[in-house]
């Protein structure tokens, strides 16, 4: 089979399994074959929807009838002239990411990422790890970037270190700010951002192709904990994925709130109110928990949001950079 033809083959599997769940899916179209991109492989919270324990609606008729969208939250960042992959989280989801971002490439055989970013300890974001392993796909040397707490946790805490010491993973030390020159027209550079650490520290990432550049921020208390200016890194970036687990304060009846601070949506376009309309256009809500009303795709808490200009991420998004 031609490859041309294989594109239009995955296109159309990806199409009819976005639409039999989304009422409006994000349309799959394939960059041009030296582009570089970013697809959403996942967009929930990192236990997922249906969530453990919950009885809620927003839940019980998951259990029954899954959604396919309901993934937890990661980014794979495609090179397809170089047939090269990334993928940023580890999730839960692991297994059908890796389809996913293989679909996405075009690449009939199962490719194993050319290296995964972590972005700290909760269990979203680094357990799919253990897929890596023996006994799953017995991967060699898989490198995986994260922070210095976050690589001393892996080496020193099993399962993880067993991943080490069995050559699955190899651990590449990343630091606040430092660039990772992916190849000639690829960087990654990661920067903390204030958390809940118990484990490892946290960061986002800012992702830079040779014509854009994106930012990558699923988890962070609020705004206002953060050193940095939120507004001036969404004005100097193309595309700003941003920690929405959240809608509002009255999201959750039965915890305090204040134990997982997030940035709530409406907190978030309140700050951003004063950004034009173009940088507006950047934020794309991320990371949500399974009790979001903005999970559904064009009821009225989605619509509200879209309607102030800002956008929700979607399963199978893609953005060139």
């Amino acid at each position: 089979m031609k490859k041309c033809d294989i594109t239009v083959l995955l296109g159309s599997i990806l199409l009819a399994v976005t639409s039999c769940s989304n009422p409006s899916p994000a349309t799959v179209v394939y960059p041009n074959p030296d582009e570089i991109s970013v697809v959403v492989l996942g967009t929930i919270q990192d236990a997922g929807s249906p969530q453990v324990g919950c009885t809620k609606e927003c839940c019980t008729n998951l259990f029954t009838t899954p959604d396919p969208d309901r993934k937890v939250v990661s980014l794979g960042l495609i090179a397809r002239g170089t047939e090269k992959i990334w993928l940023f989280e580890a999730t839960p989801d692991f297994t059908t990411q890796m389809k996913l971002l293989n679909m996405h490439l075009g690449s009939v055989e199962e490719k194993v990422p050319n290296g995964i970013f972590l972005t700290h300890a909760h269990i979203g974001h680094y357990t799919g790890l253990m897929y890596l392993g023996k006994e799953a796909m017995n991967a060699a040397q898989v490198p995986v970037y994260a922070m210095p707490r976050m690589k001393q946790f892996l080496e020193n805490n099993g399962p993880w270190n067993k991943l080490v010491t069995d050559s699955n993973i190899t651990i590449r030390a990343i630091e606040d700010g430092a660039a990772i020159q992916l190849s000639t027209n690829i960087k990654v550079t990661p920067f903390t951002v204030p958390h809940r650490d118990e484990f490892s520290e946290t960061v986002g990432f800012r992702i830079e192709g040779p014509n854009k550049k994106l930012l990558f921020i699923p988890d962070i208390d609020k705004w206002t904990k953060w050193s940095t200016d939120i507004i001036e890194e969404i004005q100097k970036v193309d595309y700003a994925f941003l920690d929405a687990t959240f809608y509002d304060e009255h999201e959750l009846k039965n915890r305090d709130m204040s134990e997982v601070p997030h940035p709530f949506i409406v907190e978030s376009m309140e700050l951003f109110k004063d950004l034009s309309e173009l940088d507006k256009n950047k934020v794309h809500f991320i990371h949500f928990n399974h009790t979001n009303p903005v999970i559904h795709i064009n009821k009225t808490h989605s619509l509200s949001v879209i309607k102030e200009g800002y956008k929700i991420a979607k399963l199978n998004q893609i953005v060139a950079l």
